[in-house]
């Protein structure tokens, strides 16, 4: 059983740190078994669930964070969204999508796809912590490979690549290279 003490230090602990905590994180900063912070987890979503309050807790992968409710946002983003308001181009977003749903891809694979150099707004998506090289392609010249970031997914308010939405088949043919 959790007790009610267990929850408030896991939701001060989600309010004071400035990037998402996963479980084991959360555990050992609070002291508690990693099942007890997932107790105190579900006891937190289910309590912010509630209409009636402005933040919710949030799985952004395998980490949790406190943010505002989606709904609220346009209220709040006056204030608060100004750094967040650099918003992306349609060639970096078009670069960014690429990306999130044929990871990992090379800079070649992506030029193939989009008919068109994409080395700026893969330097823009990289300063932004969007994507990230994730390895090498077993190719001659051993092209790098890009993925997703935690970033990504905490911008996109998504746990994890699966929950990017799915293609039909006329989509999915957009993000594949001629002959696969």
């Amino acid at each position: 059983m959790i007790l009610e003490n267990e929850v408030s230090v896991i939701e001060a602990i989600l309010f004071l740190e400035s990037e998402p905590a996963d479980i084991k994180t959360l555990a050992r900063i609070a002291n508690l078994p990693e099942q007890g912070v997932s107790q105190a987890l579900k006891e937190l979503t289910d309590h912010y669930a509630e209409s009636y309050h402005g933040i919710e807790i949030v799985r952004l992968g395998d980490a949790y964070q406190i943010v505002p409710k989606r709904g609220l946002w346009e209220t709040l983003r006056p204030r608060y969204g100004k750094r967040n308001e650099n918003r992306l181009s349609r060639a970096a977003l078009e670069t960014l999508s690429i990306i999130a749903y044929s990871q990992p891809i090379t800079r070649g694979e992506i030029d193939a796809i989009r008919g068109v150099a994409s080395d700026g707004m893969i330097r823009v998506l990289l300063a932004r912590e969007l994507i990230q090289e994730v390895g090498k392609k077993e190719t001659p010249g051993r092209p790098i490979q890009f993925g997703t970031t935690r970033t990504f997914l905490r911008s996109f308010r998504l746990s994890s690549i699966a929950d990017l939405p799915k293609l039909d088949d006329l989509e999915r043919e957009k993000f594949e290279l001629d002959g696969e």
